[in-house]
């Protein structure tokens, strides 16, 4: 059995999550670069393994999954030694599913209308977006409450989730340290962690930097 194939992007905060996800747990993983720009995720070889065209995308055992969020638990399940990440208990595991569930239907669709919005000639819809991102901040900082992390005081994968995007997010949108101390904190702990560069930082930096290219355009 090879070893499972990650296909992706490192600019995507989606594939960042994964990638926080498969260090943490020290997965012995390949990482296909994929370039959505030349449609390389449209390729016929790649509808094959996952018809929706998305990333991240990973191949175990010759079976695929997409959606960073079933990538990361699987992973957790398949590989981990303990289920610290994703846990078992079921009370604990719905917290942490609420919490990715919060990234993709809340935190990840506010990040990509604020851009958006960056390109609007209409003001007001550049006010919108920015509240919309203040909400989603002041739910994260109540989330945390007197933890360390969003899910408790030991790190989950809905953690990594939140950190690739958010993360991205406060390059342009700051969560300040006075209206959100918590988020700040945490996010403080997170930029610590000894795979974080690799998993998260690396990627970030590129994708920061063609933002702000695009939007000097």
């Amino acid at each position: 059995m090879g070893k499972p194939i990650i296909y992706g992007s490192d600019g995507s905060p989606a594939v960042r999550a994964v990638l926080l996800t498969a260090h943490a747990i020290g997965l012995d993983y390949e990482f296909h670069e994929i370039n959505t720009q030349k449609n390389e995720h449209k390729t016929e070889e790649f509808l094959k393994k996952n018809p929706q065209h998305t990333i991240p995308t990973l191949e175990d055992d010759g079976k695929c999954i997409w959606d960073s969020h079933a990538i990361s638990t699987y992973l957790v399940s398949k590989y981990a030694k303990d289920d610290s990440l994703y846990p078992k208990d079921l009370y604990k595991r719905a917290v942490v599913d609420q919490r990715l569930h919060f990234e993709s239907s809340v935190l990840s669709p506010r990040m990509f209308a604020f851009g958006a919005s960056r390109r609007s000639t209409d003001p007001q819809a550049m006010e919108n977006a920015k509240t919309s991102i203040l909400e989603a901040y002041d739910f994260l900082e109540k989330f945390i409450g007197s933890n360390q992390y969003f899910t408790g005081n030991s790190l989950s994968v809905a953690d990594f989730s939140i950190l690739a995007t958010l993360s991205t997010m406060v390059n342009f949108a700051p969560a300040e340290q006075e209206k959100f101390p918590k988020i700040s904190d945490w996010l403080s702990r997170m930029t610590k962690l000894p795979y974080y560069q690799k998993a998260n930082g690396d990627g970030l930096q590129k994708i920061i930097e063609h933002i702000r290219k695009m939007s000097s355009q």
